[in-house]
């Protein structure tokens, strides 16, 4: 089998428009895909391999229309599959067949030989803890808005007294749905009198509100760097898109190398890095998303992120 004809892994759930858009591309190149969601295992999603008598998995993935040879796949997009589930199972059965699905396929999934990965699923889980993050983007050199994490009332009144005004923003975002759909957790101003005995149930994030001008998305693609000045008015520019001006900018050397520093650290090829730009021109770190999207900024900006992905995809371990 040549490069040519090797396929590219798309993991990913239906409604994925921006796997779409790279889709397209990768399909007016004429490289092949095989898209899938690990969550239809394995109702509409099969898989067989082997290891023992060869030094690498064998075997196949496997949809209704498409069937990817194990060992040929060059890179994987991996983006946002829906999880594993078992309804029709009792509680302790759907436990088992989870785990055995997880670790099973999942794990296959992640040992494919030769594959590129943007990025791999474990590494994606590590770049996940927002703690972790904060932790490396300090060691990386950025600089960070004062944060805590903590269940205890006292000390998140005390934090909010030092540092206020402060924000209140989510450590993780799992699929929250508002009459069946999905919908953004924004970032909250907090004061102390908010604060109660509700804060001891779980853990939580409060940081001090960067006093900025503008908001910039990082997105880094393999070697390629597209940064977009977003201007929007908003503490949480997520909440309204019709808000927005968008401009492209360069980011100071000292951030570039920070974020190469980031993504090194957690074995990542992609990153959307958050900034808050305050009126002295200081990139403040927010956050950075290793699935983050990326595909509504290209139209406004003219910047060619779909062909950069397509091309990393492409390429995958430098043709191997």
């Amino acid at each position: 089998m040549t490069n040519d004809d090797r396929p590219v892994l798309v993991v990913t759930n239906l409604d994925d428009p921006t796997a779409d858009i790279v889709i397209t591309e990768l399909h007016d190149r004429g490289v092949p895909v095989v898209r899938f969601d690990s969550g239809d295992f394995p109702a509409t999603l099969s898989c067989s391999a082997s290891i023992g008598d060869t030094n690498r998995w064998r075997g196949s993935v496997q949809t209704p229309s498409r069937r990817a040879d194990l060992g040929a796949v060059r890179s994987m997009y991996y983006r946002r599959p829906s999880g594993f589930a078992f309804p029709y199972l009792d509680r302790q059965e759907e436990r088992f067949a989870i785990a055995h699905a997880r670790y099973g396929l999942g794990g296959i999934l992640t040992s494919l030989p030769g594959c590129l990965y943007v990025n791999h699923p474990n590494r994606i889980g590590d770049a996940e803890y927002k703690p972790a993050g904060l932790a490396t983007a300090v060691a990386a050199g950025f600089t960070l808005p004062p944060t805590l994490i903590t269940n205890v009332p006292d000390d998140a009144r005390a934090f909010i007294e030092e540092h206020g005004p402060a924000i209140f923003k989510p450590i993780s975002v799992p699929l929250y749905l508002v009459d069946g759909k999905a919908q953004t957790v924004p970032v909250t101003e907090v004061t102390t009198d908010e604060i109660d005995d509700a804060v001891a149930g779980t853990m939580h994030l409060f940081q001090k509100c960067v006093d900025k001008v503008a908001d910039v998305r990082v997105t880094v693609i393999g070697e390629q760097v597209f940064a977009v000045r977003i201007d929007s008015g908003l503490l949480d520019w997520r909440t309204d898109y019709g808000t927005h001006t968008y401009t492209p900018v360069t980011p100071p050397p000292e951030v570039e190398h920070a974020m190469r520093a980031y993504l090194k650290h957690f074995g990542l090829v992609f990153g959307a890095f958050d900034f808050a730009l305050t009126d002295s021109g200081e990139w403040v770190f927010i956050e950075c998303n290793p699935s983050g999207q990326w595909a509504w900024m290209e139209p406004p900006t003219g910047l060619p992120m779909t062909a950069a992905l397509a091309d990393l995809l492409e390429g995958g371990l430098r043709g191997q």
